[in-house]
């Protein structure tokens, strides 16, 4: 940009800014505490509650949570009695505390696989540390303000998690829902699908267990066509109820939960399991649990956030608040607690306006829990795995992936190598390669550089725009060489629509020109950030200019040519009445750094056999 032009530019904002400040102080002073007398209500505060329809909310969210709640704790390998305790505290403790409005908080379907592992590996007396210090660790970070950050993620990276946690999700809990105990792995269990199916269809028992979460199923996802006053029954209700009616017939023998006290389940961590913090794989699993749920949690705020038109959630409070929420379960020896979308969109469609309905529904679930357990011994067990199921096929989103192949191919393959890690390998590992994919797409999307190469009859030229980094190091050096090799005495390199150049091209320019100089051509060289030429050395005054050599006539090796600026770039004579000014180059100006090596005592010769008539390089 011209420097008469950045001075127009810098002058019309400075006008802007005057033109603004009128208005920026009348928004100050209504933003002042004096503004507080204004009879409008503050809508950042919410609407006032509707006692009867927060309290038909929580209802409605309370059967939504309870089998989640106990299908969760049994995907995960840990007692029921568990899931309940977890599902009371997001109602309790993070259903009170602020941050998001309307989402609700319980044990989620997405962290069940990596809790199971968790408790293969290292027990279920150790996941209340685990899921202690992830809490105290949430906290921190709310604290610290870096809720916000992991909202700078990539989309296609967040698919590709949740669809590597439904796809595991899904083949695990076909196994219970056929009465069967699954063989281990996510590709195990993949793998041992057909010897399940054979083994279901040869057994009564299992066949009608496995019909139970059939039907569970396509409840599940035919239920939102029910009409009105019926579809306000959850889906997940209804097929416990046909379950415990098919379950309670003579001669059916399919498995039903198991549920001991609710009172007697909590383990409270010992120093035997604080002493468990020494080792590596503990301190691994804290960081995976910190690092999933807070993002889990809130994602699902920003979800839970475009169902309704009520106050926004407040991230770094929202997770301060989950962060409580783990800490007590921590204590409690309970499953990690992350925001849930199944319940948070129950909560929006039956008519939650405030923090109220959530909260009253984690006292339901404890009355529920303390005062009818022996209910939940009715409840089968293939039909929790077919809710979980459904809740894994949602998680996958299949109808995702054609989409973002539609719409960015480089995306798509992001979040496919995202599913994939995730399913071959572990959960962490799966997302920090799909984040490191994603890095090293924007990298290369981020390095755009346009090269252009142009010859005139003496001179190599080369003019490079965008962001010229390592990643475009070849191109970089392509273009270098192909001027070198052209044949031209003079090259000129033009680099001032470079937004970002880095140490690696900038050291490849420099030593090139550094290069060429030695073997005695004239590089001009202007580098990013320039706009008007240096001043030239009171000893090194630039050589005249002369008129365009006749291609016929060799040029003398005394004279430098240069073709004369654009008229725009011609500085004005001096007023003699006015103290001498530095011309200042117009928008279409080209400055160089000029080379002021002499020319070789052969150019003359060299030049005339380069453009003589008829020659085969010209």
């Amino acid at each position: 940009m011209s420097g008469a032009h950045a001075t127009r530019t810098r002058g019309a904002r400075a006008r802007d800014t005057r033109a603004l400040a009128p208005r920026d102080r009348t928004a100050d002073t209504a933003r002042a505490p004096s503004a507080a007398k204004d009879p409008k209500p503050d809508l950042a505060k919410g609407p006032k509650p509707d006692l009867a329809t927060e309290i038909t909310a929580s209802l409605v969210v309370f059967l939504v949570a309870l089998p989640l709640c106990i299908g969760v704790a049994v995907a995960s390998g840990v007692p029921a009695e568990l899931g309940i305790i977890s599902g009371v505290i997001g109602g309790l403790v993070v259903g009170a505390a602020r941050g998001s409005t309307l989402q609700v908080s319980g044990p989620a379907a997405g962290l069940a696989a990596l809790v199971a592992e968790t408790v293969l590996e290292h027990g279920v007396a150790m996941l209340g540390v685990i899921v202690l210090f992830s809490g105290l660790l949430q906290i921190v970070l709310g604290l610290v303000k870096l809720g916000r950050f992991f909202q700078a993620i990539s989309l296609a990276v967040v698919q590709g998690m949740l669809a590597g946690i439904g796809l595991p999700l899904m083949f695990s809990q076909a196994y219970p829902a056929m009465d069967a105990k699954a063989p281990g792995t996510p590709i195990e269990n993949m793998a041992g699908i057909p010897g399940l199916l054979a083994d279901t269809f040869a057994d009564p028992q299992a066949l009608i267990a496995a019909g139970l979460g059939v039907v569970t199923v396509v409840l599940s996802i035919l239920w939102k066509k029910a009409p009105g006053p019926v579809k306000r029954i959850p889906a997940a209700l209804v097929a416990v109820g046909i379950g415990i009616a098919v379950a309670a017939i003579p001669g059916v023998g399919i498995r039903t939960l198991q549920v001991g006290n609710l009172l007697a389940s909590v383990d409270v961590p010992g120093p035997e399991q604080f002493a468990g913090l020494a080792d590596a794989g503990i301190i691994t699993a804290i960081l995976t649990f910190t690092v999933i749920a807070s993002a889990e949690s809130l994602f699902t705020a920003a979800a839970v956030d475009r169902m309704h038109d009520g106050p926004r959630t407040r991230y770094n409070p929202e997770l301060i608040a989950q962060g409580a929420g783990n800490t007590v379960a921590g204590l409690l020896g309970a499953l990690p607690v992350t925001a849930v979308v199944a319940r948070s969109s129950a909560n929006v469609q039956a008519g939650a306006k405030t923090r109220l309905s959530r909260t009253l529904h984690g006292l339901w679930l404890l009355a529920f829990a303390l005062l009818l357990p022996q209910v939940l011994a009715l409840i089968p067990i293939s039909v929790l795995a077919g809710v979980l199921i459904h809740s894994g096929w949602k998680l996958f989103a299949p109808e995702e992936f054609p989409k973002i192949w539609r719409q960015d191919r480089g995306e798509f393959a992001v979040m496919t190598v995202t599913t994939v890690v995730i399913v071959a390998t572990a959960l962490l590992e799966g997302v920090l390669i799909g984040l490191a994919a994603g890095i090293v797409l924007a990298a290369i999307r981020m390095s755009q550089t346009v090269i252009r190469q142009h010859l005139e009859e003496d001179t190599a030229k080369v003019v490079m725009a965008g962001n010229a980094t390592f990643l475009r190091l070849p191109q970089v050096i392509e273009a270098l060489e192909s001027a070198a090799q052209s044949g031209r005495p003079r090259i000129r390199l033009d680099l001032t629509g470079v937004t970002h150049l880095d140490h690696a091209c900038r050291s490849q320019v420099e030593q090139f020109t550094t290069q060429q100089r030695g073997k005695g051509l004239r590089v001009e060289l202007l580098m990013p950030g320039t706009t008007s030429p240096p001043p030239p050395a009171p000893d090194l005054a630039p050589p005249p200019r002369h008129p365009h050599p006749d291609p016929d006539r060799p040029l003398p090796p005394e004279q430098d040519w240069r073709p004369p600026p654009p008229e725009t770039a011609r500085a004005t004579p001096p007023d003699p009445g006015r103290p001498p000014t530095t011309p200042t180059p117009g928008p279409t100006a080209e400055w160089f750094y000029l080379d002021t090596t002499p020319m070789p005592d052969d150019f003359a010769q060299r030049y005339a056999e380069e453009y003589a008539p008829g020659h085969a390089g010209r």
